[in-house]
């Protein structure tokens, strides 16, 4: 059967603003912050930063340069640039199946945020007391009917979009959510720090303390920041190296690499200087899980003047923020049927829907109808769906993608190089090779052990 012929994105800006998407959402805006919270705050977010540039931005130009030397999906990507009679493709099959597995619990909590966006603009949460709000998230989750609308809502609207192809679907979509987030989330931390006992809160976050972090312990500290670094890039499972193939020659990897990155930290650190000054305002503890999204900011809203616009407005972004990667990871779902088996875009479209709406089924009813099953290590369904991806698959698929870029055994760092600096912008200098060889698959082998080591 003949493809269809490949679609590109019709900007640069259209390819930052969805790559970056696909890296923004929950790592950035739910689960950044409270990691930070548990890891001792400002320290943390510094060593964050610098694991963003010395690992983060390296796996990311490795994804993207394997798409765009090869102009498919990961695994005839690997096909097109492996040697003869070596097996590299046979990771870009669990490639597939990682970005499955994150989107048969991410389509969940993309569907918790879609809920609160509609119980604001409702009402449901006006006049309602503080002690009161946490009621509505516990009722939430044990509402098995009310969760699955919601998750199928994601699951259908995502491809929905994917079906009008990259340029006009994906792109166009993306860029309207991705510039409304950046504007929201701008006011929203503005109007955060505005609050009282609000330099609490931003001295626990962007004050090194030392005493945080003996609590703490550095090395803890570390690894967090160094899982954070990737969970928030999604590196290691090809849902960026599909954007890869869609680019144009025009501009360097490391550029484009560095803006992507530098999108996603900025929405990751905003993120931040809404919550922590919320929590200190209103006693809350920075640590909290999911109760930093869906209890702390509705109990801001609530006293705020305005707080049901405010509420609605911040829930629909955060929709957005959430909707993106679904979109995002979507596509790579759809692209790689389409050059794996030589489906066209509609069919490619419903039968991942169709898989999708059944695929995340089960972590949907592990809050409440499943909630006694527990597999790995006594995690309920969510957690260990994303021990999977997070803890197995990102780190473990970040150091195959290493492998094959800079060693003679793949693709060869001297190919890698020479797509990296095609076209205009910042170039790789080839001093750097002997740090992906020797340094950085130390950093990352360290962050599989520190996945595999039982938390305390």
């Amino acid at each position: 059967m003949e493809q269809e012929k490949r679609e590109s994105f019709g900007s640069r800006l259209g390819f930052i603003l969805v790559s970056a998407g696909c890296a923004i959402g929950i790592g950035n805006v739910w689960k950044f912050p409270y990691v930070a919270g548990q890891n001792g705050g400002a320290i943390f977010v510094l060593f964050y930063l610098l694991f963003l540039v010395f690992m983060g931005i390296p796996a990311l130009i490795m994804e993207l340069s394997i798409g765009r030397a090869s102009g498919k999906t990961i695994v005839m990507g690997y096909k097109a640039l492996e040697k003869e009679g070596s097996h590299w493709h046979i990771h870009g099959w669990l490639c597939v199946v990682g970005s499955y597995i994150l989107m048969m619990y991410y389509t969940t909590v993309a569907g918790w945020m879609l809920n609160y966006f509609w119980k604001f603009l409702t009402g449901t949460f006006k006049d309602m007391k503080t002690d009161e709000v946490a009621d509505v998230f516990g009722n939430m989750l044990a509402s098995p009917a009310e969760m699955c609308i919601f998750m199928a809502i994601i699951v259908i609207a995502g491809f929905v979009v994917l079906s009008f192809g990259v340029k006009n679907g994906l792109e166009r979509v993306n860029k309207f959510m991705m510039i409304g987030l950046l504007a929201l989330i701008l006011v929203l931390a503005i109007n955060s720090i505005s609050l009282k006992n609000a330099g609490e809160g931003i001295r626990f976050y962007l004050l090194p303390n030392l005493d945080n972090v003996k609590h703490v312990g550095i090395l803890k500290v570390i690894t967090a920041s160094m899982n954070q670094a990737f969970f928030t890039l999604s590196i290691g499972i090809a849902s960026m190296e599909i954007f890869g193939s869609y680019m144009s020659k025009e501009f360097t990897l490391t550029g484009e690499a560095v803006r992507i990155c530098a999108l996603d930290t900025f929405v990751a650190l905003l993120s931040g200087l809404i919550i922590f000054p919320a929590c200190f305002s209103f006693g809350i503890e920075p640590s909290e899980g999911p109760s930093l999204i869906f209890i702390t900011l509705p109990c801001v809203f609530i006293d705020m003047p305005g707080g049901r616009i405010w509420g609605t407005l911040f829930f629909i972004f955060m929709t957005f923020a959430s909707f993106s990667t679904v979109t995002a990871v979507f596509e790579n779902l759809v692209g790689s049927s389409m050059d794996n088996f030589g489906w066209g875009r509609v069919k490619s479209v419903l039968i991942n829907a169709v898989f999708m709406l059944v695929a995340s089924i089960p972590c949907v009813l592990g809050y409440n109808i499943l909630k006694n099953v527990h597999l790995i290590g006594g995690r309920d369904i969510l957690d260990s769906e994303d021990f999977v991806v997070s803890n197995l698959l990102l780190p473990i698929g970040a150091l195959i993608f290493l492998v094959f870029c800079v060693t003679r055994y793949g693709w060869g760092a001297d190919k890698f190089l020479e797509e990296t600096n095609t076209g205009k912008g910042m170039k790789m200098s080839p001093k750097l090779i002997g740090y992906f060889k020797y340094v950085l698959p130390v950093l990352i082998i360290l962050i599989l052990i520190s996945g595999l080591i039982p938390k305390q």
